[in-house]
């Protein structure tokens, strides 16, 4: 058995569900090397660039202190000494502030940075002269930077700049629906025509506030009558060439997305089909430059299996019927948690239906995250916010029984450090794509290692979303942080590793099936992606935002 594997060399700023095979077992010597594909930084810089503001206060704006006028020096006026600042965000919490001061040349004078969160920095400089400085800020937020010139006389004069981290925090929201094309919620009561595109109002749509930088959607087509895709994306930008729903004839196919929302407060939804769809958008977060929950990344974790009563009854849940799981204190999530990203799966359906995954000690809402048909196996990745009492709860609206698996990949809480950087989305792996990936399909039982971020640690989770196609059987995919080092593959001496016990996207043949995943770089900054299948598929990944420790 061959196996494929993938090397993706990046500077990015800088289920056992359904089929369950048995662990391959490879010959080692077998195996052969590693193959590569290079993501272009520049492709990737690109993408964020739209969270590296750049904040400026010109020179002339040096305040004087009362009672300083020019000084004299050897009969001529003197140069008054003026600060100009400029500062660009490198990193959720960080900045550059480039200090341009002016003064008389051979003039000792000294430059007083306060970074406006209670720290210090000291140019002591010698006539004009112009520094960049670098600062991380424990928190997100806004902070004001003044700069003071001294020299022996006392102060010279200050300036000032307000500024504000790149990065944003997750804010839990009560699921709720904010488009629905076919009642008319937010938007036109009609479907959304063929290439045609539709928009959510984000901002400022219900308690939403203004300033949102990110939204998280459980984005659904339905009333499908030909094949194609959504595309979700910020609107006022140019549309990618990538995908978030894809869909067939007679399908209702939900996918969680992670986007960036316009200044105005807006997304944009696509219909990349033949004919006209039905779209349904329901919001569970947002993120905001407020300093908020941070996202810490798991080792994917199985919390509840109702086939063999992992964390809940044995037995399928009854139609119509609701449990609820205690998720903080356990596992690795804390108490205080405020919200779950979990990776629920439906399998052995009874009838069509829909699941609703929402925080306990509330109502069920009218929103779904998961929908099934008879006998399907399917799964949607769900961030949910937790009950005052750290419980999740599961509703299965069919009217008969259907087994459920949850799979924990991370928690939001306000002691975790990662903070959001979303990205106008980019397309990282294609393995149809000739030109960009020479090794043609991912074999069954084979996996792609991607090292994503083995040069930038601060770089704890990204969030992609990833798709199977011209699927050759059934299957599913499992992503998880790999055990070995670049080093290790590069020096052919890497291990074969050991895949955990849950699912990503589970497919039949010939689907094609997205699903949205927070993949943890775990202590190597590399991710696996395995085709759990003993058949070929072929593999497309686009990459949507990173998390951020500093």
């Amino acid at each position: 058995m061959r196996n494929r594997r993938l090397i993706v060399s990046a500077a990015v700023i800088a289920a056992g569900a359904g089929l369950v095979p048995g662990m391959a077992q490879a010959d080692e010597s077998a195996k052969p090397d590693a193959h590569g594909v290079s993501v272009p930084a520049a492709d990737l810089g690109k993408a964020a660039a739209s969270n590296f503001d750049t904040f400026t206060s010109a020179a002339e704006r040096t305040v004087r202190p009362a009672g300083k006028g020019k000084a004299q020096a050897q009969g001529t006026a003197a140069v008054e000494p003026t600060v100009g600042l400029s500062a660009k965000g490198t990193s959720a919490r960080g900045i550059s502030l480039a200090v341009d001061v002016s003064v008389d040349p051979d003039t000792p004078i000294a430059a007083y940075i306060e970074w406006g969160d209670g720290s210090t920095d000291l140019l002591d400089l010698y006539g004009p002269a112009s520094h960049t400085l670098a600062h991380s800020y424990a928190e997100i937020g806004a902070y004001t930077v003044k700069v003071t010139l001294k020299d022996a006389t006392g102060e010279r004069g200050t300036n000032t700049l307000a500024v504000v981290t790149p990065g944003s925090d997750f804010t839990p929201y009560a699921p709720t629906r904010l488009l629905d094309t076919r009642n008319g919620t937010g938007g036109p009561k009609a479907k959304v025509p063929a290439y045609g595109t539709t928009r959510v109002q984000i901002s400022g749509n219900g308690n939403i506030p203004a300033g949102v930088t990110a939204v998280v959607l459980n984005v659904t087509a339905t009333n499908t009558t030909s094949g194609g895709h959504v595309t979700v994306w910020p609107a006022g930008s140019e549309r990618p060439t990538t995908s978030n729903v894809n869909f067939a004839k007679g399908q209702t196919v939900p996918n969680l997305v992670i986007v960036p929302v316009d200044r105005n407060g807006f997304v944009n939804l696509y219909n990349g089909g033949w004919e006209s769809v039905d779209l349904i958008a329901d919001v569970t977060g947002y993120f905001t430059r407020t300093s908020s929950s941070g996202y810490t990344a798991l080792n994917p974790t199985r919390f509840v299996d109702t086939r063999n009563g992992t964390g809940t009854a044995k037995g399928q849940v009854r139609g119509q019927s609701t449990f609820g799981v205690k998720f903080t204190g356990r596992d690795g999530v804390p108490d205080g948690a405020t919200a779950v990203a979990l990776n629920v799966t439906v399998t052995n359906p009874r009838e069509d239906g829909h699941l609703t995954v929402f925080p306990g000690g509330s109502a069920a809402p009218t929103t779904s995250n998961v929908n099934f048909r008879a006998g399907q196996t399917v799964a949607n990745s769900v961030i949910v916010p937790v009950g005052p009492d750290g419980t999740v709860n599961f509703r299965n609206g069919a009217w008969n029984g259907t087994d459920v698996i949850v799979d924990v990949v991370g928690y939001y809480d306000a002691q975790s450090w990662g903070a959001y950087l979303p990205f106008l989305p980019e397309r990282l792996l294609d393995t149809r794509d000739s030109s960009d990936w020479a090794w043609g399909p991912l074999e069954g039982q084979g996996y792609i290692y991607m090292p994503l971020s083995t040069q930038y640690p601060a770089n704890t989770a990204y969030v992609l979303n990833t798709t199977v196609t011209n699927t050759r059987g059934e299957g599913y995919l499992t992503v998880s942080p790999d055990p070995n080092s670049l080093s290790a593959y590069q020096g052919k001496w890497a291990s074969w590793p050991t895949p955990p016990n849950s699912s990503n996207l589970n497919w039949k043949r010939n689907e094609t099936v997205p699903n949205l995943v927070q993949a943890g770089m775990g202590s190597n900054g590399i991710v696996d992606f395995w085709n759990r299948g003993w058949d070929d598929i072929d593999l497309v990944v686009d990459i949507f935002g990173v998390y951020q420790t500093n």
